[in-house]
């Protein structure tokens, strides 16, 4: 089914939000703050997700998606954002695109991509991608879970930590050490969740993005056939590299329509909340929070449009991947912020949703990389 989306903008004019009109908007949006508070994923609101069509926007029209671009992805999900209230739900989403969906068209065999592509666009197969290691972090160059080769299979051990979706996903890409340590010892395998040797934990409890379910997952003589390894052996980096660039560009084109509605609300209330006879926005502490809060809504889109246009041209956009995670997620943490102070003892109540954003806000700082790994990567290439 097509989104319920506005067209795509003309050529040199600035993007408007995408809508995601009712119902879906409508199911999106029930009892938001119940869901955060029970920390479950809402499998009623993914039915919502499904039929709004939003996960076939960029797979190739042969297994059921839109066969948008990069572009039109972004603006797409950044409708999702300004539309969704449920952080946790919209975050999930976009695992769902860019975690399994995303390799696969890009990599995968033909056999794979008819066998499992029309069932992840359309929303029944859940996924998830397991890269981050309990001891590891943001170091994938040393990830330890190995595949040894045993005949027509590999043999898989070792273990996955802070894994979203994992609790609820049906297939898994897992990111393993089949060489030595570097970058072209990564192998990538697409393994079903009811594969012998693969266990997955309870959901973890946790600050933020509640709704979207965090796991570990464990590998323990796990065998794979070698049909089921996407691309290459040691062709994992650059799958890694492929991936990584979309998972940032697409979770913080929702942040950036989080953010723009965060924005809208807190000027509507600066206008209606009324202190010592006049609006509190006419109070200059106030006004200049609420300026400072557009200036970094519109630098966040700017990098976002910027880095995302080079990325779809082929251009080199390392430096600029890690300067747009690093300007959104920290944006978003501080606008966030800025909204509890302003809306005062109300932003502080739960039933308002604006303390809600905060805890989702900083999650963005370390999910994708740590902003302080950005900055060791940017500077890293400023050749420091």
């Amino acid at each position: 089914m097509t989104p319920a989306h506005t067209p795509p903008p003309a050529a040199g004019s600035r993007p408007a939000p995408y809508e995601i009109s009712a119902p879906w908007a409508d199911a999106l949006n029930r009892d938001v703050a119940e869901a955060d508070a029970r920390g479950e994923f809402p499998r009623d609101k993914w039915k919502a997700i499904q039929s709004s069509g939003i996960l076939a926007v960029p797979f190739e029209e042969q297994y059921g998606g839109l066969g948008h671009t990069l572009t039109e992805t972004m603006q797409a999900l950044e409708g999702l954002g300004h539309t969704s209230r449920d952080a946790g739900l919209n975050f999930s989403t976009s695992t769902q695109i860019v975690s399994v969906g995303i390799p696969l068209q890009a990599f995968a065999s033909p056999e794979l991509k008819s066998m499992f592509l029309p069932k992840i666009i359309s929303g029944d197969l859940i996924t998830a991608h397991a890269i981050t290691e309990p001891g590891g972090g943001s170091d994938a160059m040393n990830i330890t879970t190995t595949a040894r080769r045993d005949g027509d299979d590999y043999v898989i051990d070792g273990g996955k930590m802070f894994i979203t979706n994992a609790p609820i996903a049906d297939l898994f890409l897992l990111y393993v050490r089949t060489g030595a340590p570097g970058p072209f010892g990564l192998s990538v395998f697409l393994v079903e969740r009811d594969t012998p040797g693969l266990g997955v934990g309870e959901p973890l409890d946790k600050l933020g993005l509640r709704t979207s379910p965090l796991g570990e997952v464990t590998l323990d003589g796990l065998r794979v056939p070698a049909t089921r390894r996407i691309g290459q052996e040691g062709a994992g980096f650059l799958m890694l590299d492929h991936v990584m660039k979309r998972e940032i560009l697409f979770a913080f084109s929702i942040t950036l329509g989080e953010m723009t509605h965060r924005l809208r609300r807190v000027v509507e209330f600066a206008k209606s909340r009324h202190q010592f006879g006049r609006p509190i926005g006419a109070f200059q502490a106030v006004s200049h929070k609420i300026a400072d809060m557009k200036i970094a809504v519109e630098t966040s889109r700017k990098w976002l449009a910027d880095t995302g246009a080079k990325v779809e041209a082929g251009r080199d956009a390392a430096i600029d991947i890690a300067v747009t995670k690093t300007v959104v997620s920290e944006a978003n943490k501080q606008t966030a912020l800025d909204a509890v102070q302003i809306f005062g003892g109300q932003g502080y109540l739960t039933r308002t949703g604006i303390e809600q954003d905060v805890r989702n806000a900083l999650g963005g700082t370390i999910y994708s990389g740590t902003s302080e790994i950005q900055r060791n990567r940017i500077a890293s290439l400023l050749g420091l």
